[in-house]
């Protein structure tokens, strides 16, 4: 923990917290029937575009990119080809000119940042005490913190805002063979490396800024000393995307590319850096649509799952009165809303299977019944086993 920290301790009655939990039912309903559109949704679009993904796969044609194929204007082409630009980008502020497809300055400001870390235990009578402790410590930032947020702002004052900016240049001609790539595939330029910075650079500064200034590896050190920086010193580093080989699919627009929309409305226009056949790129993005799609179907059973949650607080904050109980209370609840969740998202989730794959979807169903047959059965047994004991 670091020395320059302290902790604060605060406590919420009983009845306060019972108010805020009844409040909280409002916010957990919203939360919870949010997520059966956000599931439905995500299956729907999970289906179209993998659905346009297929039908990019078996359309794309492979051509080379020295000569544009006219024939091919409007249709799905994959090309592999070596991007250039004769461009020179410039950052006007530090001098630096190079020629390259992006060129990225990146600043660093040092600063104050504060970490909290809250421990709340419960007491007897259902109230609870909250120990927070924070700490303050000095790092290197690209974004300027507002020290005026502190807990403690004495002796940890930040600038007001950052003495330069981070900024990117892009090329705006960048060829691929008798091609010429959209603005969109140029962004997706993005294997930025590092630009060395050597004497010959940092004499190429601006006067003014060059006299504040020392070279400092790959950076320009903005301060007295880049070993003993202070609040407010900065740090000035580039990196640029270099020409060089990739591979694009997207439908040909005269001698340039546009989105190839397909049927169920999914757009392609795809740049990878290097070597990479159709077939690759392909289930490169399907693979990615399937990663995308799970991570939103844990985003809706979350969601359901912290609604849930929050509508049932109210109980387990009422059995806190004895802290023994109101843990127990409160696990019981979580098991509850994780049960009811995972069952309501996979029936959601199988609905929307049901509306665009009604197979699939029929059988999601099936597994859902199961599962709540199984919850039956194991707790009918329980209360057998139970009621026999008793006897």
């Amino acid at each position: 923990m670091s020395n320059d920290s302290f902790s604060k301790v605060t406590t919420q009655s009983w009845f306060s917290r019972i108010m805020e939990s009844i409040k909280g039912i409002v916010v957990g309903l919203l939360l919870f029937l949010i997520a059966f559109p956000v599931l439905f949704w995500n299956e729907g679009r999970a289906i179209k575009t993998a659905q346009g993904l297929e039908e990019g796969a078996s359309a794309v044609v492979s051509l080379e990119p020295d000569k544009v194929q006219v024939a091919m204007d409007k249709k799905l082409v994959h090309i592999i080809g070596e991007a250039k630009t004769d461009e020179q980008l410039n950052d006007a502020a530090f001098n630096v000119t190079v020629n390259a497809v992006a060129l990225r300055r990146s600043v660093e400001m040092f600063q104050w940042e504060e970490q909290q870390k809250s421990e709340t235990r419960e007491k007897l009578g259902g109230g609870t005490e909250t120990i927070t402790t924070y700490s303050y410590n000095k790092t290197w930032s690209s974004q300027a913190i507002d020290s005026s947020r502190f807990e403690k702002t004495a002796g940890h004052a930040n600038p007001g805002a950052m003495k330069h900016e981070s900024l990117t240049r892009r090329a705006s001609l960048v060829t691929l063979g008798a091609y010429k790539l959209s603005p969109a595939l140029i962004n997706k330029m993005d294997n930025y490396e590092p630009l060395p910075l050597d004497q010959a650079l940092f004499e190429a500064l601006p006067d003014g800024l060059r006299a504040q200034s020392k070279l400092d590896g790959q950076f320009f050190f903005i301060g007295a000393a880049p070993s003993s920086p202070e609040i407010g010193d900065t740090r000035v580093s580039f990196q640029i995307v270099k020409p060089g080989v990739v591979s694009v699919i997207a439908q040909q627009f005269g001698n340039s590319f546009e989105p190839y929309t397909t049927k169920t409305k999914t757009k392609i226009e795809l740049l990878y850096t290097g070597t990479h056949s159709a077939a690759a790129m392909f289930e490169s993005e399907l693979a990615a649509n399937a990663m995308l799609t799970w991570i939103l179907r844990l985003v809706g059973l979350v969601m359901m799952f912290i609604g849930l949650t929050m509508v049932f607080r109210p109980i387990s904050v009422v059995a806190s009165v004895v802290p023994f109980i109101g843990s127990v209370f409160r696990m019981g609840t979580s098991i509850i809303a994780g049960g009811i969740s995972l069952v309501l998202s996979l029936v959601t989730i199988a609905i929307g299977w049901i509306f665009y794959r009604p197979l699939i979807g029929i059988l999601l169903l099936v597994v859902a019944a199961a599962i709540i047959a199984g919850v039956i059965t194991l707790v009918r047994k329980k209360k057998a086993i139970a009621q026999t004991a008793d006897a």
